[in-house]
This record gives C-alpha cells, structure tokens and sequence, in this order.
C-alpha cells in the first residue's frame, strides 16, 4: 500500500482525481495558477486513451469540454480568474442543455489580471451568479490536497447523476500546496456514470420531465436523434416559445438540484459541540481557522469551524443549526466580504456576525483570525 502514498500538490491531486472519475478528455487554455492542471492532463490522458487539446482560448476550451461530453466523455476543463470569466455564457449553455462537465477553477488575487500568482477567493459570488438568467448550479470547494481529489471524484459523480456542469472551486492556496495522501484503490470511492436510455430510439425525449427530473442522456452517435439548442426547449430538444414549456423545463431543472440536497451538501463540523465562536470558511481559509480553533482552545476560548465544502447550493438548514447556541459567528474568506452575504441573509439580525477578510493576495494566518476575535469578541 506504501505505494500509493503520493507527495501531491493540489493541482496534480485535482488531475489524478478526474482521472479516477473517468475523465478522459480535457480541453484547456494555460492560465496561472492552474497550469499544472493542463499539463498533467496532457501527459496522462493519452496513456489512457484519453483526448487532451489545448484550445485557441477559454471560450473554445468550454466549449469543446461541452461538445466532448454531448458524445458520451466525462470531459473538464480548467482555468483562473479571467479565464473563468470568459467561459460564463457557456456554463449557463451547459446548464439548460444538460451537459454534465467539470469547470475547475483555481482562484487568484483580481480583478482583471490582478496578481496571477497570489491567493484570492474571489470568485465566490461568480461561481453562482456569473451566468445570465436563473439556472442551478452545483459548487465545490476543498482545503486540502486529499480533498481536492476526493471532491473532484464528487464533481463528476455530480455532474454524471444530475447532468449539469459542476464547478470545483479551488484557490491557489491549494492548488500549489503539496502535501502527504493516499491514492484510492479503483472501487474504493463511488464513481457514478450518467443514465442511458432504455426506450426504442423514436420513443426518446432528451429532456423528459422524470420522476427524479433527470433525463437519461444518449450520446451523439448512438443512434438517438434529438436537438440540441440554447434557446427554451420541449422534452425532445426543439425550440420553443411556450411559457408553459419554459416553466415546467426551468422548474425541473432547479428540482433536481433542489430535491437532492441530502445528497448534494457536504461540509465539515470541528469543536462546535459547545462553540461560543464559530468560524464560517470555505477552501484555503479553512485550513487556518482549523488551526486558530486549536490555538483558541488551548486558551479556554470556546471556538469551532463549519468548514463548507458544497458552497453552491449553500447548506442554509445546517449552518441554522449548527449556530444555533453561539454567540457570535465569524466568517474567514479571501475577499472583501462574499459568503458573509449568505450568512447574514440566512441567520438575519439574530446573530453577532462579522468578516475576517484580506484582499492583497496574501494568505489569512491563524494569528491574523486570532487578533481579530481578541478584537471583536474577548476586548468588545
């Protein structure tokens, strides 16, 4: 078993993840600090009889991920900041056509090309809200390199179950962060593949209204003909301009999400049992909470983490729960204020809650959150 130890940054977990999954064709354009990602993947698809291309630029390269999964590929793609930008209208294309795909993005210090090379999450609200019009949309984010696999495997087992793009939101934290794992025997973690169709090839609709308000997906080529289109469609694919057909296809569409929460939701609860302050973080800033929690305790200060690892759809029942009995709630992000906006309109005005927050591409340290709660909470 020794040898499936691995020294792993989280970039190269992230790729050795999606591979685990099924990946096996990727569609990239180099963008720091995510290049790690393409690059691997160009070494180790072909090996499998994957496909790798490196795209003209990021709107190609979503593009192609979409196509490549329309023909039967679990597919991913990769990028940064502005490159995440560009590939917006096309995740909102992937969301209506039901094209199950994998967008990582390895968040760096912005706007515009900003700091390419520094720490920042502030793509939060992007991740959510980038593309035009309500759609669903399913958000991952881990703070460790074993995560990073482990939640890149889920990306996919979501993306294939509920056909929809899925969107691993690492930062550069840890995407370069290196760090001791142990690769999954095959079989070990669950691997889901999207379900196929069973009816005669005239019988088909690509986008029937299911129980489960997820249809089975042929792939181009099987012999099942349909359409495939960005504007409001019937349950075989064509156009539409009924408002009745656009409110049954936008309402399953957030069903399928929406009806699946037990399943979608993941998150990490640590010394909240008996919490006064708990830390609300998500990705790379986890990672210092966790250790400022430890510090705090061993000065008798009672403090816990809610460590969010689905960020989209945001888990509101749990963290109601989980802060029910403390006192006040701080919430650790690499922004100027993002999810805070998500705490405060589920909890309202009952709670003490303020942000522990850092926007010049430098990481927050445990000592940082440390001098703040002393601020805020111990001195006020």
């Amino acid at each position: 078993m020794t040898d499936r130890i691995k020294l792993l940054q989280g970039n190269e977990a992230c790729v050795q993840g999606a591979i685990y999954a099924g990946m096996r064709f990727f569609a990239g354009y180099p963008i720091t600090p995510s290049t790690e990602i393409a690059e691997i993947s160009s070494l180790l698809l072909p090996k499998l009889n994957g496909k790798f291309i490196q795209m003209e630029d990021e709107i190609g390269s979503i593009a192609a991920t979409i196509g490549a999964s329309l023909t039967g590929y679990k597919s991913m793609t990769a990028t940064s900041g502005p490159g995440f930008s560009l590939k917006q209208e096309c995740i909102g294309y992937a969301s209506l056509v039901e094209s199950p795909c994998v967008i990582v993005n390895v968040q760096r210090c912005g706007p515009s090309t900003g700091l390419p090379t520094s720490p920042s999450q502030g793509d939060l609200m992007q991740a959510k809200w980038g593309t035009h019009g309500d759609h669903p949309i399913i958000a991952l984010s881990p703070s460790t390199v074993e995560e990073t696999f482990n939640l890149t495997v889920k990306a996919f087992n979501f993306a294939e179950k509920y056909r929809v793009p899925v969107i691993l939101l690492l930062d550069e934290v840890v995407g370069h962060l290196r760090e001791k794992m142990r690769i999954p025997m095959a079989g070990e973690l669950e691997v889901l593949n999207r379900k196929k169709p069973s009816c005669d090839y005239k019988e088909y609709k690509a986008y029937e209204c299911s129980k489960d308000f997820v249809p089975a997906m042929a792939s181009i080529g099987e012999g099942y003909r349909y359409n495939v289109t960005g504007l409001m469609h019937d349950e075989t694919g064509f156009p539409t301009n009924s408002t009745s057909e656009t409110e049954k296809l936008m309402n399953r569409l957030f069903n399928k999400i929406e009806k699946n929460l037990e399943d979608i939701l993941i998150y990490e609860e640590y010394e909240t049992e008996d919490a006064d302050i708990l830390f609300v973080s998500f990705g790379g800033s986890s990672r210092s909470c966790k250790d400022a929690v430890k510090m705090l305790r061993k000065e008798n200060i009672k403090a816990g983490l809610f460590s969010i690892k689905t960020v989209w759809p945001f888990p509101e029942d749990k963290l109601i729960q989980v802060s029910k009995n403390v006192k006040q709630i701080a919430v650790v992000e690499m922004n100027k204020g993002q999810m805070i906006l998500e705490v405060q309109r589920v909890l309202g005005k009952e709670k003490d809650i303020f942000g522990i927050n850092k926007i010049n591409g430098e990481v927050i340290t445990p000592n940082d959150i440390i001098a703040k709660i002393k601020e805020e909470c111990i001195n006020a």
